[in-house]
């Protein structure tokens, strides 16, 4: 069994805080394998910097999410293409930079795939979810 632990939306420093110092609490006390955080708005609400990226990771998380807010921070074009831990949605168009999918290790070294979708409603010009989902699967078993 694998102990997966997802945390919805990280908003701001309050949200960073929690993570910060929270999560080691609930990951020890949970038995927890991996932790997957969803961190486009950790940034005042409003996408992620390199330092807060780098901070949740050295805090716990072991894959960051994103969805439509990713580019809200111009250095994310940056930090997504050098932290593979970053995903964008997969779905995203052709040449969008980063990943949509990661092959991470629980803590105990197991491997989990990690494929990151965003949903279509109100949102324009993405792929569909599902064959993207289906794409990255057979991505990450290579």
């Amino acid at each position: 069994m694998i102990r997966l632990l997802f945390i919805g939306d990280i908003v701001g420093r309050p949200g960073r805080d929690l993570v910060r110092y929270g999560l080691p609490a609930i990951v020890e006390r949970h038995q927890i394998d991996l932790v997957i955080a969803n961190a486009e708005n950790s940034a005042a609400g409003f996408g992620i910097t390199r330092e807060i990226g780098d901070h949740l990771l050295e805090w716990g998380v072991d894959v960051m999410t994103s969805g439509n807010h990713i580019w809200d921070k111009k250095e994310a074009l940056d930090y997504i293409g050098a932290e593979p831990r970053l995903l964008r949605p997969a779905n995203y168009p052709a040449g969008a930079p980063g990943n949509g999918s990661y092959l991470a290790r629980t803590r105990d070294g197991r491997s989990v795939g990690v494929v990151n979708v965003m949903g279509r409603v109100f949102m324009l010009n993405i792929d569909d979810p599902f064959t993207s989902v289906l794409r990255e699967i057979e991505t990450l078993k290579q």
